[in-house]
This record gives C-alpha cells, structure tokens and sequence, in this order.
C-alpha cells in the first residue's frame, strides 16, 4: 500500500440499524474523509438499502430470509459475502476489514482458497453459542485474522486472557450532531405513532434481549411506577439477525402478570427496528436513557444518551466503568431491580447530577469518529497487508 490513500474494504453483517452496522458506517465515514477510499460491504435481504446514508461505496450482497433457522441464515450471507468480494474485482484493497463474524468467516474462506492475503477483525464482544456451528464460525473469524481490534480495553484484556489473542483497542466515537438536544422539525412526525405521553419517559435502547437485561429492567420500571404511576417505559430498536423470541415471550408474559400493557399510548412502547432519524428523536423525547444491559461490547447508546442532554442510568460493569463515573451517569447493579429503580428516581432530580456543564463534554471529546479512524489508519498500516480482490468503482450494487 502507498504512504497516503488507502483502498479499505468494511464488512457489516447488516443493512439494518444495529452498533456494530452503526461503528462500520460511522469509521467508514471518518476514513473517507480522511482521504482514504472506502467501500462497505453488507448482506441485504429483498433488495433492503443501508439503513443510513454514507459517502462510501457501498456493494450489497443478496441474501434471503431464513426464519429463526440462525445457522443456514449465518451460513448464507457468509457465502453471500465471499460471492459479493469475488464479483468485484476491478481493484485489489488494501485492507479488508471484517467487524462481526459473518465478514470474518467469509474473508478467513477466502484466505484459505488463496483468493485474499489476509484480513483485520474488529472483536465489538463475543456471544455464548449452544450450537457448535455457531461457536466455531465465531472463534474462526477472529483466530484466522491477521490483526484484531476491540472497542474497549476490557475486550482487549478478556481476547487476551480468555482466547490467547494479542488484540488492539480501537475507539468508538459518537456524532455530537446528531444527538443534540435542540429538536428538530421532525421530531412530531417520528413520533406521532408511539403515544408518548408518559411522565417521565423511559428509553432503552436495542430490543427485547437476554444481553440488554429487559427483564429487569421491566421489574425496575413497574417499582418506579409505584411513586411514578404515569411514567412510560419505551423499548427502541431491535433488528437482530438472533433468535430472541423465547425471551421476548417471558417479557411479554411478565408485563401481563404487572399488569403494564404493551402497545401505542400504553404504559410500555415496544417500536421495533425504526427508520434512522427516529433514535435521536426518542432520546430528546425521553426523560432517562436506560442501559442495564449485563452484557456489551462498548454501549454507544451511554455517549448518544448523554450528547441529547439527558441522563443516563448505565450498569456497573465493564466497559462501562472503563470510561464512565458518577459525574457522567447514575449507576445501577443490573441485577438488583430494586437498584435500578432507584437510579432511574436518582436520574429524575437534577438529571440525576450529572456535570453536562464540564465532564460530559469532556467524556464526549475523547470519543470522536475522527479520532477512531486516525487510530485504525494507523493499525492498518502497521498490520494489513495489500490483498485481492478489489471492488468496482459503482456506486452501489
């Protein structure tokens, strides 16, 4: 590779709003205005577009649906991955740059067919799989690459310690933008169809998921109904290439037996995925930003929570109290719902606390999307090797 431009290629998973599809966007951007020559690679199901604009190039590989079968739908787009690579071979990459482990297996496939020399991983965390399938394409996508990256150093020391894997940590970033807490002419309109007319709002972000603990944060919030009886609890999001339907069923299930019922103007708003502008609209709509989750790589929704102006309640585990204290956010133990309900009433008076006037600016400098490139501008050099194939220069495919 040369000493200026670079030719990298990002593959995303998805087409659909989700923080890896989100990082994999947002870097993109940052190394295209950089400088660098960047093309974005994802599967597509039914001719779907990306969820948000980009300067990119963007090459959409297309797959078909398969239920909640998770092995033939992971098995498909890794195959239609490697045929999207192949059948753009008009210029060779420089870098070839995996985020999850769809894009890691389908470059590790193509390495060993000696299509590509080599590749890089970004590690946002890890799942627990019961299917060995799974398991083993997770652990090929990041053991097979050449250089790894993570989000947070807490994933960097667990690659590290737990898998023997001498990663890189790489920054996330968050666009202050478009997370300000002016709103914006549109903000009615995105928000017409919820019925929000809850007092406080409550906003989780990411779905019904084990990993985002909606559980307990169902029995946190029906605890802060008994002192806040209109208070609204708004579930955002959620287009996940997994199977959560069995745990979104005990959700349902235990709303019932608390008597809080789903749906438009209800106590519970459950939106499902959304169109892109309609996350920062919540966030200004909302009172708190919840994010109990028990597991996560980074949790970008902390950053764009905060950069909306509103408090955030956040778990006290890693990665979180890697970058965050209680100048920036109200705690919570994840697993005590009575302590979450707690910190969402903290979170109510005086925004809890929180210092927006200094240490939230100053937290959100130190994560900037150009900062995030800068490093991993500088990782690839250090790391990549050029590969083949390259992408034709068509705007979108």
């Amino acid at each position: 590779m040369n000493g200026t431009s670079m030719r990298i290629g990002l593959l995303t998973h998805s087409v659909n709003p989700r923080g890896g599809v989100v990082h994999t966007l947002e870097l993109g951007r940052a190394l295209h205005e950089a400088g660098h020559d960047v093309t974005i690679l994802a599967p597509s199901v039914g001719g779907a577009k990306m969820f948000r604009a980009t300067p990119c190039r963007i090459v959409l590989a297309p797959v078909e649906a398969h239920g909640n079968d998770t092995v033939k739908m992971v098995a498909t787009r890794i195959d239609a991955m490697k045929a999207a690579l192949l059948a753009h071979s008009a210029i060779p990459f420089d870098v070839l740059h995996a985020q999850d482990g769809i894009g890691g297996n389908a470059l590790a496939e193509l390495r060993e067919a000696g299509a590509i020399d080599g590749f890089v991983r970004t590690v946002h965390h890890l799942d627990t799989f019961s299917h060995p399938r799974l398991a083993a394409w997770q652990r090929r996508s990041y053991m097979d690459a050449d250089a790894v990256f993570c989000v947070s150093e807490t994933w960097t020391r667990k690659m590290r310690d737990e898998f023997g894997v001498a990663a890189s940590t790489v920054n996330n970033g968050v666009e202050v933008e478009r997370f300000r807490a002016l709103p914006h002419a549109d903000d009615a309109r995105l928000l017409a169809d919820f019925g929000l007319i809850g007092q406080p709002v409550v906003l989780a972000v990411g779905g019904v998921e084990q990993r985002k603990n909606t559980l307990q944060l169902l029995e946190a919030f029906a605890l802060l109904r008994q002192t806040h009886r209109d208070a609204q609890l708004v579930i955002a999001g959620g287009a996940s290439l997994l199977d959560h339907d069995a745990y979104t069923r005990r959700f349902m299930e235990r709303a019932a037996q608390l008597r809080l019922a789903i749906g438009q103007g209800q106590s519970i708003v459950v939106t499902g995925a959304l169109e892109d502008a309609a996350i920062p609209a919540l966030m200004r709509r909302a009172d708190i930003v919840s994010m109990v989750s028990v597991h996560e790589g980074f949790g970008l929704v902390v950053l764009e929570g905060l950069a909306t102006g509103k408090p955030v309640v956040v778990s006290r585990i890693e990665p979180f109290t890697e970058y965050l204290d209680e100048r920036v956010c109200c705690w919570a133990q994840p697993h005590d719902a009575h302590g979450i309900a707690e910190a969402l009433r903290r979170a109510l008076i005086d925004r809890g606390g929180i210092d927006f006037d200094h240490a939230v600016p100053e937290l959100l400098a130190r994560f900037s999307w150009r900062e995030s490139a800068r490093r991993h501008i500088g990782l690839y050099r250090r790391n990549a090797q050029p590969v083949a194939p390259g992408i034709s220069h068509s705007k979108e495919t």
